[in-house]
């Protein structure tokens, strides 16, 4: 695939994630893909696909409405795409979760194989995990 191609898994991924679109997003991972989340909290470390939707749908079920994550820069390089983004939700518990990231992407036959996602971790530990 093209580096354009990736990019477009990419911006897909983040558009069906903030459209609530769980099988589409999970659909969008590598039967073997692993996300690695940076830090010392409840979060962190790697997780595998099934991982990855379990915590997904937890932290959904936190959330009044939904995740909206929003791409703010993509840069690509053969099958790696890096991402800046900025996240916003409401919680049930009333706290604002509004966060910046840096993911990287490994893409490889129209599927993510692997990421490794970059936060606040004390603001994550303090609304998703408090």
């Amino acid at each position: 695939m093209s580096i354009e191609d990736n990019k477009r898994v990419i911006l897909g991924f983040f558009e069906n994630l903030s459209a609530g679109k769980g099988d589409a997003v999970m659909g969008t991972l590598a039967d073997n893909a692993t996300w690695w989340v940076q830090g010392n909290f409840p979060l962190s470390g790697t997780k595998t696909k099934a991982e990855f939707g379990a915590l997904v749908g937890e932290l959904g079920s936190k959330i009044d409405g939904g995740l909206r994550v929003t791409p703010k820069g993509i840069t690509a390089e053969g099958d790696r795409v890096a991402v800046e983004a900025e996240s916003y939700a409401k919680m049930k518990n009333g706290k604002t979760y509004q966060n910046t990231y840096h993911f990287l992407f490994i893409v490889r036959d129209g599927k993510i194989q692997s990421v490794k996602e970059y936060l606040d971790t004390i603001h994550a530990n303090a609304v998703l995990c408090g």
